[in-house]
């Protein structure tokens, strides 16, 4: 026993040692593969489970201009036009979309900026326009608002269509323009009546309705840079002038 001594003084160390080794080196493998495996893999189908969440919990300031307009289209009147017949993402059978967010375009007083340089690019990932094309119906659409409009409200791309999704969730639709069945009989004035009603602080000097010969085409909404509602003239000069006007139904 005496002489295995020093063997057991050499070999319980080295044990000890090749133990510690072993399991730090398990320990950084398993980190290893936590901190490389993305949480939000472009490459992963996207489904209600896995769709990204374009959603902010407060409003995101852009810079470098005046206010916002958030334009909201009938679809069934663009589904009626020759670009739309020819559009199956928005138009397709079975699609029944009424109001749907054209853009969120940053304004100046006068005139707008658009098709600003961004470090992000032009595209848009799949991933990200799918996660808001329940209300914005297009991968194209998206594309091209991003780059037109989206890229000169300072925001990144993320926050950018996070705050298209507040600005959408922030407006009610007014009950009897939610759903239509049938042609509707209406009038500039009783829709941005209606808008008001349902939006309380939405002012006649914040909503604009544009139309076409004879259908409402879209309801344009002022809001300043923290979204609360705001006038905007040149908006409001650019309303749509006929006094009777029809809501197309959806189909």
């Amino acid at each position: 026993m005496g002489r295995l001594a020093p063997l057991f003084a050499v070999l319980v160390p080295l044990a000890i040692a090749i133990g510690a080794w072993f399991m730090d080196g398990q320990g950084s493998l398993s980190r290893g593969l936590e901190a490389g495996t993305p949480s939000g893999s472009t490459d992963e189908p996207v489904t209600p489970a896995t769709k990204p969440a374009i959603q902010a919990s407060r409003p995101m300031a852009g810079k470098g201009f005046d206010f916002y307009v958030l334009s909201l289209s009938w679809s069934p009147t663009y589904c009626d036009s020759d670009a739309g017949r020819n559009n199956r993402a928005q138009c397709g059978t079975g699609k029944r979309f009424g109001w749907v967010v054209h853009g969120l375009w940053p304004q100046y007083e006068r005139g707008y900026p658009q098709d600003c340089e961004s470090a992000e690019g032009s595209r848009v990932p799949d991933a990200m326009a799918r996660g808001i094309i329940d209300i914005m119906p297009g991968i194209g659409l998206i594309g091209h608002q991003w780059r037109k409009h989206g890229s000169c409200s300072g925001l990144p791309m993320a926050d950018y269509f996070a705050l298209v999704r507040q600005v959408h969730d922030k407006i009610l639709i007014p009950p009897q323009f939610s759903s239509v069945r049938e042609p509707l009989q209406t009038s500039p004035a009783t829709i941005e009546q209606a808008f008001i009603r349902s939006n309380p602080g939405l002012t006649r000097s914040a909503v604009a309705v544009t139309c076409d010969s004879q259908r409402v085409d879209e309801v344009r909404i002022c809001l300043d840079t923290s979204l609360a509602f705001r006038t905007c003239s040149e908006m409001d000069q650019r309303s749509c002038k006929r006094s009777d006007l029809v809501l197309p139904p959806q189909p």
